[in-house]
């Protein structure tokens, strides 16, 4: 129970308790009279000569009567009163033949079996690459020039994607489930300040320890969760799942959550094999862009860039002609681009910032919309348009994982990057310079400088000469979606088996794959008894 004071416009110079007190003052209560008054979301309003941070406030009063009289007191729209909401589930009836099974131990994942472990269904969490401490190792050395492993590596391990990110936690989902998820992650090492920031982040280094701790609280509840454990075929007996195969091994299945991420690319094929409804879907495809980020801050902040309570700027930029659209994406400021890869022989990029968001470079996937009618109708036909794409990279970057890279002046001008200026590509594996233009068909080519120039008039400098572009950037989301039952969660035509997160194509990014994730756990819960 509290009560909400929102959009109060503050300058630079007011600290959180200036604003507390502003917010009593709006419902006439003092410091005395308040159990509780805090930060709950704040956010930076650059719009105007003078920058303003907006903010949210709870106050929490002795009894309920109270706060709810203070708010109709007040008779302002801005302060409200939010009940306090309990998550509680009712359990179903119906005996489960074996515990359930989670592939994929990625934000849907993991969320699913912490679900399950805390209602005592003793889930079997699967994950084909390695627990996180052994990942960061293994990726950090390809990232130095050591050997690539196709079974660990930014895509695949403990965490999923989203572990080598800005770990981002917007979402445009309004779902109470969210709450949930922001609650989980500071309870298991995340800093308190996600919890009030209008975009927050964990950053990479942070997640590796907070889904570290989730693992072992799965673990502690009943649950086990088993690494270097690949999904290689499931059984299903009279249109139910009753079994999977784990590297092989039959293991019998009461029911299985699919969580897989969006590059497993070899499950979706076997999933297909065995007749499981898989459609094609739209998603994007493009280069990383990098600027200086001080360049950034001073376009978003003008003369106040720098100033102490301010965070980096970051920004998020979009366009649309017909029915194609170009558009910024997992923008990361201070952050790094990274090598994605999770196959032999293709290049690709993604974007990742450590919590302080503390390196001299700006990046963003800058990407373009494609859809079935660009690539083909059939499941696989997305999946193949991005191998393409990450093969001619590999190969317009030399081999060796090196990405093609170019400038966004010689971009623009259709001319090869000779040099670099200010900004020093920070793809480590390395980049060979190139004309992007030849890897990509002409109408991504053409989106690509359009928004350029356009996001340019938006934000001073997007277009600056010396920005530098790396590619290929193929993984912004799912290319398929598995087809599921809208109030069962189940799979079209097969009891028991549950596509979930963003893998399946229902999510796209860390919340909202955890929330689907819970979602699908919870569909269980409402059918199953836990197991005894």
């Amino acid at each position: 129970m509290a009560i909400i004071v929102s959009n109060i416009r503050a300058g630079l110079s007011k600290n959180e308790d200036d604003v507390i007190d502003i917010a009593l003052s709006k419902i006439k209560r003092s410091r005395g009279e308040a159990v509780n008054a805090y930060i709950i979301k704040k956010s930076v309003d650059a719009r105007h000569k003078d920058i303003s941070i907006v903010y949210s406030v709870g106050i929490e009063l002795v009894h309920e009567a109270d706060e709810r009289a203070a708010v109709a007191a007040a008779n302002d729209k801005d302060v409200r009163y939010r009940a306090k909401t309990e998550y509680s589930l009712k359990v179903g009836t119906e005996r489960l033949s074996a515990r359930p099974i989670v592939v994929g131990f990625g934000p849907a994942g993991m969320f699913a079996g912490l679900l399950l472990a805390q209602y005592g269904y003793r889930p079997l969490i699967i994950e084909r690459g390695a627990p996180v401490e052994e990942r960061v190792a293994a990726v950090e050395r390809f990232w130095s020039g050591g050997a690539f492993d196709a079974h660990t590596n930014v895509q695949f391990g403990e965490g999923g994607a989203g572990t080598f990110s800005d770990g981002k936690l917007t979402t445009r989902i309004s779902d109470p489930r969210c709450d949930m998820v922001i609650d989980e992650f500071v309870k298991n090492g995340a800093p308190q300040i996600i919890k009030q920031a209008a975009k927050p982040h964990i950053g990479t280094d942070n997640l590796r320890t907070v889904v570290k701790n989730i693992r072992n609280k799965i673990i502690s509840l009943g649950g086990e969760v088993r690494f270097n454990s690949k999904l290689t075929d499931i059984e299903i007996n009279g249109g139910k799942v009753s079994s999977v195969f784990i590297d092989g091994e039959r293991t019998e299945a009461g029911a299985v959550i699919l969580a897989l991420g969006h590059s497993a690319r070899d499950t979706f094929s076997m999933l297909l094999q065995k007749g499981i409804s898989i459609v094609p879907k739209p998603f994007s495809v493009g280069v990383r862009i990098e600027h200086l980020q001080k360049e950034i801050d001073k376009a978003l902040y003008g003369e106040f860039a720098g100033h102490p309570a301010l965070p980096k700027g970051e920004y998020q930029l979009s366009l649309r002609k017909g029915e194609r659209a170009v558009y910024t994406f997992c923008m990361c400021p201070g952050g790094l681009v990274v090598a994605a890869a999770s196959q032999e022989g293709g290049v690709v990029t993604n974007g990742m910032s450590y919590y302080k968001r503390d390196g001299a470079n700006a990046n963003a996937a800058l990407a373009v919309s494609v859809s079935p009618k660009d690539f083909g109708q059939n499941p696989v036909d997305g999946i193949n348009f991005q191998e393409r794409l990450e093969r001619a990279a590999f190969a317009a970057g030399g081999g060796g994982f090196r990405a093609p890279c170019q400038t966004v002046g010689d971009f623009l001008a259709g001319t090869n990057t000779a040099h670099f200026g200010r900004v020093v590509p920070t793809y480590s594996v390395g980049v060979n310079p190139y004309n992007l233009e030849k890897l990509f068909p002409k109408y991504i080519t053409e989106m690509l400088r359009c928004g350029i120039r356009a996001f340019d008039k938006k934000l001073r400098g997007f277009a600056a000469s010396d920005s530098v572009l790396t590619g290929v950037e193929t993984r912004t989301s799912s290319p398929v979606r598995i087809l599921r039952d809208n109030e069962t969660f189940e799979a079209l035509g097969v009891s028991g088996l549950y596509p979930a997160g963003e893998g399946a194509g229902y999510a796209g990014g860390i919340v909202s794959a955890a929330v689907d994730g819970l979602r699908t756990a919870e569909s269980i819960i409402k059918k199953y008894a836990p197991i005894d």
